[in-house]
């Protein structure tokens, strides 16, 4: 019994032919759909049987010898990726979501009407078909149909399948087609999935309690971002995508909810590059009666465990490779201060004692853009984000952020100057922000006071005030520990994905520009 072993594709077209060779191709499959429906053949039946798919079938019959055939039958549908017809034997190859398995079909093993019917497939035309399992004798395992049924038929042919589909803008745009041209990109957001219910669970043994805020602000608030604005019609007022959901949470930690987290998107009207979307999701969870030690600890024993269940690492070997950089995760991370990291780039000792004029030199210096009103802390944070945060590779909780840049942390004991803040920093890029959570409601009164005044000289970014959250701090709350994950960005690391977008099934794109004479022959066609 012979096999397929390739897909057989039409040959490759020149660019300037390529159009109308795809027009031919699906006027002629949408014939082909009319003839089946004039024959009274349903090419898009409701009901459809699946009783196994093309992993457990090898999983199955690993053992089954070559040559040899098993009783038992089943039924299988996927799509058809390779189709040929030799006399009286017909060999299909059929994916599902677990991998790819062969159809064998003889002219006397199937109906008159089911042989016919192999006339009318294509390469993408999602197939079921039922039969008894076998083993060539190559070693091929298959399906020996005695029965089969046209599920969806493909009017539109697949990308040529040697070139594969490696145009971004199209991979990104049209993402069901990478996902059926690119096992790769499939099974990055199986992972991803994985991730995501992973870190759900984590967080629900910690004995956190997942929540739902709304998605819609009427002040700005949670962190420094422009947001997207909307109207509210029932309440004839704008209101703001969220940017952040820090403020609801921690109105929950003042109404006795202990520990909270909440895994949703936000919203931020910014740029977009290889780390940077508008629309993203993150994670934020909220303790009471913790401190950035505790926040330190959970991310450290979840990043690990993420390493082990999901990239396969050894427990105390959490070790992973992004972008041909190994990234170490084990054992206990390290911690620096921001201004020892600046210091380190800089090449000479900085801190908040050092005068604001030689600061704004050194940003000078590094072509770092400073304003008049910027002190010691601001400056010093635009010299470590430009500068600094692009030399950590391994695991490092930044410490030690100026209250300037941190209006929501609690000042340290040591400096009030400081804030105890952290952010998680790996190959380079943030992965979590994490606050020892300021809960003094005058103070904060205040830091929300200079936010507004910041708004008033031209910072966009800078966050609205809060009168509500800062009378729910006057009710008292207990000491808290808080932090924010970009989830994206973790699924990039974990994956291996240099690019954000290649972690986010739709990510943001220009629109497509589609004109009345596309409508038109779509909706001709399918008259």
């Amino acid at each position: 019994m012979a096999e397929v072993h390739n897909a057989q594709t039409p040959t490759s077209q020149a660019p300037a032919a390529e159009q109308a060779s795809i027009n031919d191709e699906v006027a002629t499959r949408r014939k082909r759909r009319q003839d089946l429906i004039d024959a009274g053949i349903n090419p898009y039946p409701i009901a459809s049987c699946v009783t196994a798919h093309a992993a457990q079938l090898e999983e199955r019959y690993a053992t089954l010898a070559d040559g040899d055939s098993a009783t038992d039958t089943y039924s299988v549908a996927g799509r058809i990726r390779a189709i040929r017809k030799q006399g009286k034997v017909c060999f299909i190859v059929l994916e599902d979501k677990t991998g790819t398995i062969q159809l064998f079909l003889r002219i006397n093993n199937v109906s008159e009407e089911n042989w016919n019917l192999l006339g009318y497939l294509d390469l993408g035309d999602i197939l079921q078909a039922e039969g008894s399992v076998v083993r060539t004798r190559r070693g091929q395992l298959s399906i020996a149909v005695t029965a089969f049924v046209l599920l969806s038929k493909s009017t539109r042919p697949l990308p040529e399948k040697f070139h594969g589909l490696a145009d971004k803008e199209i991979r990104y745009r049209q993402r069901y087609v990478d996902l059926i041209m690119n096992p790769d990109v499939r099974d990055v957001f199986v992972k991803r999935s994985r991730i995501v219910s992973l870190i759900r669970r984590f967080m629900e043994e910690q004995h956190y309690l997942e929540v739902e805020t709304p998605m819609m602000h009427a002040i700005l608030g949670g962190a420094n971002a422009k947001p997207f604005t909307t109207h509210f019609n029932a309440l004839d007022c704008d209101f703001y995508l969220r940017i952040a959901t820090e403020l609801p949470l921690k109105r929950l930690i003042v109404g006795g909810m202990d520990r909270v987290f909440e895994i949703g998107r936000q919203f931020r009207n910014e740029g977009m590059d290889l780390t940077h979307n508008p629309e993203f999701t993150s994670m934020e969870a909220y303790c009471a009666y913790s401190d950035l030690a505790g926040m330190k600890k959970l991310t450290q024993d979840m990043f690990q465990r993420i390493a082990r269940e999901v990239c396969g690492c050894a427990e105390g070997n959490e070790v992973i490779d992004y972008q041909g950089t190994e990234v170490d995760m084990r054992g206990t991370w390290r911690s620096l201060p921001l201004a020892d990291i600046v210091s380190e780039v800089v090449g000479e000792p900085v801190s908040m004692d050092t005068d604001v004029a030689h600061l704004r030199k050194l940003c000078d210096e590094h072509e770092i853009a400073w304003q008049e009103d910027w002190q010691a802390g601001k400056l010093l944070f635009e010299l470590y984000d430009e500068l600094g945060e692009q030399t950590i590779v391994h695991p490092t909780f930044v410490c030690d952020y100026p209250a300037e840049v941190s209006p929501l942390s609690k000042r340290k004991d040591d400096d009030p100057r400081l804030t105890d803040r952290f952010e998680l920093v790996i190959c380079g890029h943030e992965y979590a922000n994490a606050f020892s959570e300021l809960n003094d409601p005058v103070d904060q009164a205040q830091r929300f006071a200079d936010q507004v005044r910041a708004k008033g000289l031209g910072d966009d970014e800078a966050m609205g005030y809060d009168y509500d959250y800062v009378r729910a701090l006057e009710y008292g709350m207990p000491p808290c520990g808080g932090i924010g994950y970009g989830i994206d960005r973790m699924i990039m690391l974990f994956c291996n994905q240099a690019s954000i977008r290649d972690v986010l099934l739709f990510p943001q794109m220009k629109p497509e520009v589609i004109t009345k004479q596309d409508i038109d022959k779509q909706v001709g066609i399918q008259q």
